[in-house]
Parts: structure tokens; C-alpha cells; sequence
């Protein structure tokens, strides 16, 4: 899913290692779990195994970092700007196209030459990824891919590509026999794109599969627009841009409401920006309708206060994303509590998560069924199913609003980055040393008052103590260790 960069203290070389001080350190990739092309018997990986870069790649390539892997395959970005995919059979359908067809080893995805990728994520049958020029790229499942810009060849001779017409989201959904003849129309000229395309031609296997699937399509946006993140859903993607205001655009499936555009429309084929900030705040008096829009209507969609949105997620059938003023909004499918609404209710627009907006909030992740954010406190909060323990909270109860996820091994720590699978949830923790130095100083405080108890005991009985006063001292003494765990407990 998506990951986060660390900070400060590491200093990345042209050789592609990092450098920490006169330290090196070379990356390596582990895989483990469920990938049919890597093992002979398609049995799950039961541990970390190393993956090893192709031999075909650069003199002197390296790993740069792993990606959302798709259903059945595995994705991970090497320094050169490579997007590298494994994993998948023959015999997985829509899987093995969209993984470029590559099995045990990695290879680099067949995508033009002269792009740098430099993030990339899936859903269960397409990928999205972003290139250092704030380009998009996406191909797999053709209600996944917009129409527009297709990579016809994608040899090392050259790339070509050629113009197909965007269909708007109100054609989509045809109202009259002339929309309708234009979607059927849109439809014939991707079907054509895509079988004139197909790097093995009429192999059996996959056939079928590859007449579902698009090739890599160069996502068209408006003009200026510059994409820095992507997030792939079940069927849907959305997309960051920084280049105006922090926009979010959205396009694929979004019949529960997951593209957040108001309606239950089934299928935009073309980018289309979703209306998370009020558009009173693009305009002159932005400020002043911050100020007056702070608060939501009740009984009204509520709409968040901000400036842009800072992060995105994609759940199954959900979305959620971050504003730079930490607010959290949620749409989408919500049957079971993942958007966090407080009901199973769809939510059809960008809706803020009440139950929180006092808490500012940094990261987000989004899973099948559930969703976590992180705060700036370092705080964890998860929703929605949990018949897999996926929230982390304790229990298999499924929360329809946020919880505070206070398990034990988070104390004293900071979540720093928060990744969900389908049915799992995944974080990287920082030791938080302001909540160390606090419960270093209580102890402190504790064995002053202690002397100063057992000092006016001595007083009290004339120069010795008493049994039952040493035992409550050190009682209180222990019990404070055991609590913030400074003293292993027996088990």
C-alpha cells in the first residue's frame, strides 16, 4: 500500500545506497505470504525470503522501495525509476496480464523508456503509477483505465502513442440515445486499443483475459496539472495532484459513491476532480469563508475547513483522504463502518468524520473493509469490519466510528507510516522520547515522595520503620514500574 519516507539522517547516494554518517547500507526487498509464481508448488511463503533484481537491470541498480502489490503479484521501484512486478501464473486471469505477465522473477513492466517512476499502487486487477514529472500511468482492468493517451508499443525501439477520446462522467450514465451511442461508441475504439496491443498475441491462457484488460494508458488531466501520489481501490483510483491547491481527482467504478461525486455513477472513464474543499475556498475570499465555513450545517453534508488535501487512500469501495488542516473525509461503501460516519450508511460525497475533528490527523490507509489514520500525535485510529482483527483493537467487533487503538506495545511510541491490506493492518513506530522523558520524571517524583513517606515514618516511630509502611512503598514502587513496563512482568 502506501509508505512513508523517514527524516532527516539519511543521505541517499548516486549509487542508490544510503548513507547514514561513514555507514552503508544497501536495500534489500523481502516477500512472503501468498505469491503462486514464485514457488514451484504455489505454497504460501511462511517467511521472509529475499527477492533478487533481475539480471537484465542496469550496472549498478538497487532497490528503492516496494509498492501496493496487486491480487496474486508484487510490485517494488528500483532507483533507476524501474517498476518492477512478479509473482503471478499463467493460469490467474486478469492478474497475470495486469502484472505485465512476469512470474518468478522480477521485471521491469513494459512502460516507455525515458519515464522515471517514482510511486505506484493496485487494486485487486489494475495499477496506477507516477513518474518523476508528475505524469500518471495506468493499465489493467479496462473500467479501471481512462480513455486517453495508449501506449501501443512498448519495445525498447521506441514508444508510440496515439490520441482516444475522454469521455466525460455524464456520459457514463446515458440519459438520451445520442450519450448512449457515444459510450458504446468510447467503448468499441478502447476494445480496439486494446486487442491492437497485446504483447503475446492469441495465447489460450489468456486471451479471454487480455480483450478485459487496457494497456498502459498516459492519464490526460487538465493542462498544468502535476500528479504527486496515487491510490488504486478494488475498482476505482484516485489521484493527488500538487500543482492546483492540492486537488483530488478520481476515476473507474464508483457505484457506492466511492468517487465522491455525489451520485452513484457507475463508471467515469476520464480523470474528474472531487469537490473535498468547498469551491468558495478557491476563490478571493477564501479566507473569509474558512472562517464562516469552519463549522457544518447539521443535516448537511458536512464539508471540511482547509486549504488542500495532503493524503489519499482506497479501500474495496471507499475512499478517504487528509486535509492540510488534519480533518478526516470519508465516502464511499459503508456497510461496515469504514467511513466512519457512525452508521453502515453509503456516503455519496466527501464527508468530514465528525467524531474526530478535534483531533488533527496526518496519515491514512484504507483496507477492504476498514480504515486507519494516524494523528500528528502519533496516535492510531481505526474503523469499520473486523472479523480479522484488522483494527487492531482488541476484539473482532466491527466500529463504525473511529477508535483509539491503545494496545500495549504503543506506549511510548509514535505511529509514523500506516499501510492496510485487505484484511490486515500494517505500522512503522518511532520511539516518542517526550513520553519517555515524562515517564522517567513521574518515577523520579515517585521516589521522592517515597523517601519523604518512609522519612516521616522514621520520625514518626523514633529512628525505625514500620513493616506495613516499607511494604506500601514498595508496592507503590513496583506497580509503577510494571505499568510502563520497566521491569519485565512474569508470565
Amino acid at each position: 500500500m502506501n509508505g512513508g519516507g523517514g527524516e532527516g539522517g539519511e543521505e541517499m547516494e548516486e549509487d542508490g545506497k544510503e548513507r547514514t554518517g561513514e555507514e552503508v547500507k544497501e536495500k534489500v526487498v523481502l516477500m512472503w505470504g501468498y505469491l503462486p509464481g514464485v514457488s514451484p508448488q504455489r505454497s504460501p511463503l511462511l517467511h521472509p525470503a529475499p527477492v533478487r533484481l533481475p539480471d537484465s537491470s542496469s550496472s549498478g541498480d538497487t532497490w528503492r522501495d516496494v509498492c501496493g502489490g496487486g491480487c496474486g503479484f508484487a510490485m517494488a521501484l528500483s532507483e533507476t525509476g524501474k517498476l518492477l512486478t512478479w509473482g503471478s501464473v499463467d493460469d490467474m486471469g486478469q492478474s497475470y496480464v495486469t502484472s505485465g505477465k512476469h512470474e518468478e522473477t522480477p521485471e521491469a513492466f513494459p512502460l516507455p523508456s525515458n519515464i522515471r517512476i517514482v510511486e505506484a499502487d493496485a487494486g485487486w486487477a489494475h495499477c496506477a503509477a507516477v513518474t518523476d514529472r508528475g505524469e500518471v500511468y495506468t493499465w489493467g482492468w479496462k473500467e479501471c483505465v481512462p480513455t486517453g493517451k495508449i501506449v501501443s508499443d512498448q519495445s525498447s525501439a521506441g514508444t508510440s502513442e496515439r490520441d482516444i477520446d475522454q469521455v466525460s462522467p455524464r456520459t457514463q450514465v446515458p440519459r438520451s440515445g445520442e450519450n448512449r451511442g457515444a459510450a458504446d461508441e468510447a467503448t468499441k475504439r478502447r476494445k480496439v486499443a486494446s486487442s491492437s496491443s497485446s504483447k503475446h498475441g492469441s495465447e489460450s491462457s489468456t486471451s479471454s483475459d487480455e480483450t478485459l484488460s487496457a494497456p498502459p494508458c498516459l492519464v490526460t488531466f487538465n493542462t498544468g496539472v502535476r500528479i504527486v501520489t496515487v491510490a488504486a481501490g478494488g475498482r476505482h483510483t484516485l489521484a493527488l495532484s500538487a500543482s492546483d491547491l492540492g486537488q483530488v481527482w478520481g476515476w473507474g467504478y464508483g457505484g457506492e459513491g466511492q468517487l465522491g461525486l455525489g451520485s452513484r455513477i457507475r463508471t467515469v472513464s476520464s480523470p474528474h476532480p472531487i469537490p473535498c474543499i468547498e469551491s468558495a475556498f478557491y476563490g478571493k475570499d477564501r479566507a473569509s469563508s474558512m472562517r464562516t465555513n469552519n463549522r457544518s450545517s447539521e443535516g448537511a453534508v458536512s464539508k471540511v475547513t482547509g486549504t488542500c488535501v495532503k493524503a489519499i487512500a482506497c479501500g474495496g469501495r471507499h475512499s478517504a483522504v487528509v486535509t492540510d488542516s488534519g480533518a478526516l473525509l470519508t465516502f464511499g461503501w459503508g456497510l461496515y463502518g469504514q467511513c466512519g460516519q457512525g452508521s453502515t450508511d453509503d456516503m455519496l460525497s466527501p464527508t468530514c468524520v465528525q467524531s474526530i475533528l478535534g483531533v488533527k490527523m496526518r496519515g491514512i490507509a484504507a483496507g477492504l473493509w476498514h480504515t486507519v489514520c494516524t494523528s500528528v500525535d502519533g496516535d492510531v485510529y481505526s474503523f469499520g469490519g473486523n472479523q480479522f482483527g484488522q483494527l487492531g483493537t482488541g476484539s473482532d467487533q466491527a466500529e463504525t466510528v473511529p477508535k483509539l487503538v491503545e494496545a500495549s506495545c504503543l506506549e511510548s511510541r509514535n505511529a509514523r507510516a500506516v499501510s492496510c491490506g485487505a484484511r490486515h493492518s500494517a505500522m512503522i513506530t518511532e520511539i516518542n522520547r517526550e513520553k519517555d522523558m515524562t515517564v522517567w520524571t513521574s518515577f523520579k517524583l515517585l521516589l521522592s515522595i517515597s523517601c519523604f513517606v518512609m522519612r516521616m515514618v522514621w520520625c514518626s516511630v523514633g529512628g525505625g520503620t514500620s513493616t506495613d509502611s516499607l511494604a506500601w512503598v514498595m508496592q507503590l514502587i513496583g506497580t509503577f514500574l510494571l505499568k510502563y513496563k520497566l521491569i519485565p512482568t512474569s508470565h
